[in-house]
């Protein structure tokens, strides 16, 4: 593979060892530029939506794809594609809303309407347009895309991203068992955060935290058991732990938050990141995919969402539920502190030293592949990925 063009290669360079990061990729415009030319409109699948938010025909869901705005439209021939949301004709966003249900969309400068399958069907004043205008010509830009078990992954470079087969690897299976096994899910709702962070600092979480930043596993006196990681050379990971039952300290005013009724505890809690920024996670019984979108070098738009299977009973979504937001929701009991320590790297990126380091599991010999579920072996495997495909060299010392 050839070496990635880099314009930034003679001003900017990586440090040598395999577990430092320069913190001036948290806060350079030009590097967060070449992030979005290189990796969010590269040969990189992202993930966009599960199939269950947008269950109907007509049913829409709108985002972005790092600064692209996308638009998620159920068919009327019951296949959900993914769109580019702007109208062909000059450009203009096409849907600004969230969600909803429509057949038809129309653009509001010049009326031009387009189907749920993003045929244009209407362009008021054709008559005039250049002979050799035709409607078929003017569709929607479609965005290729690969389903997962109901998880919708695009690209945006097709021509040189690899399968997504390949690019999940070993992250396939435990991205399954998140979503059911079957991904037979149903949307139960969302949880919408801005993080005055750069995407990487949020993507940047480890497993040696939680016990010791999560004042609610001391409180709960809640002890994890053994578990193992996986990581593939892209960085993307699956985390997979056993838990114990957490003992009953008085705490909580309703103990069902910490029940297991749907899961084995062997196998008790699953994060996976299956591309640069989405994270899957089954922690107990709730099912979570949560969608992150830069929205700038210091801001990260993170879309929790929350699913129950379809086969579940009324009592058993409801169980979800309550573990849902009030778990590990971006307010919730194990995971409200994560915001501000990502507000806090932020703030302090332009302090000393000026590189931030990994050291959990970073010995002699370790196995980049196969880290421990609580070290941070899987963080230089992700920031070389990065490096490389950025194409920043390292600096003399390591070509020694």
């Amino acid at each position: 593979m050839n070496a990635p063009s880099n314009p930034l290669k003679d001003v900017f360079e990586w440090p040598a060892a395999i577990n430092e990061v320069p913190k001036e990729v948290f806060l350079r415009e030009d590097i967060y530029k070449l992030e979005l030319e290189k990796l969010f409109y590269g040969p990189v699948w992202h993930p966009v939506a599960h199939v269950s938010e947008v269950p109907n025909v007509g049913d829409y869901k709108t985002s972005y794809l790092g600064e692209k705005s996308i638009l998620v439209i159920h068919g009327e021939d019951g296949q959900v594609r993914v769109f580019q949301n702007a109208c062909t004709h000059r450009g203009t966003e096409l849907v600004t809303g969230f969600m909803g249900n429509k057949t038809e969309f129309e653009c509001p400068y010049h009326r031009w309407i387009f189907d749920s399958k993003g045929d244009l069907r209407v362009c008021p004043g054709e008559e005039d347009f250049p002979e050799d205008f035709t409607k078929k010509k003017f569709g929607l830009a479609e965005i290729t895309t690969e389903n997962f078990f109901g998880l919708l992954f695009v690209t945006l470079d097709p021509d040189n991203a690899p399968t997504l087969e390949s690019y999940l690897g070993r992250t396939a299976e435990h991205l399954q068992a998140v979503m059911g096994g079957d991904g037979r899910l149903k949307l139960m709702g969302y949880q919408k955060v801005i993080y005055n962070a750069n995407w990487k600092a949020y993507r940047d979480n480890d497993g040696y935290h939680p016990p010791l930043l999560h004042a609610a596993f001391r409180l709960l006196n809640w002890q994890g058991g053994k578990g193992f990681c996986v990581v593939e050379p892209n960085g993307n990971i699956a985390l997979v732990s056993q838990l114990k039952e957490a003992a009953k300290t008085g705490f909580l005013k309703d103990e069902s938050i910490l029940e297991f009724r749907d899961v084995n505890p062997e196998q008790g809690s699953y994060v996976v990141a299956p591309s640069l920024m989405t994270v899957a996670t089954k922690h107990l019984d709730m099912i979570n995919l949560r969608f992150p979108m830069p929205r700038g070098v210091g801001k990260t738009e993170v879309h929790w969402a929350y699913f129950s299977h379809a086969d579940d009973s009324e009592e058993m979504v409801k169980h979800r539920l309550n573990q849902s937001s009030n778990l590990l929701g971006p307010s919730g009991l194990v995971s409200l502190e994560d915001a501000a320590v990502f507000h806090r790297i932020q703030r302090a990126a332009t302090t000393s030293p000026k590189n931030s380091y990994f050291l959990k599991g970073i010995v002699e010999g370790f196995d980049a592949a196969n880290g421990a579920q609580n070290d941070e072996v899987a963080n230089t495997v992700f920031w070389e990925y990065y490096r490389k495909t950025l194409g920043f060299p390292r600096t003399e010392a390591q070509n020694n």
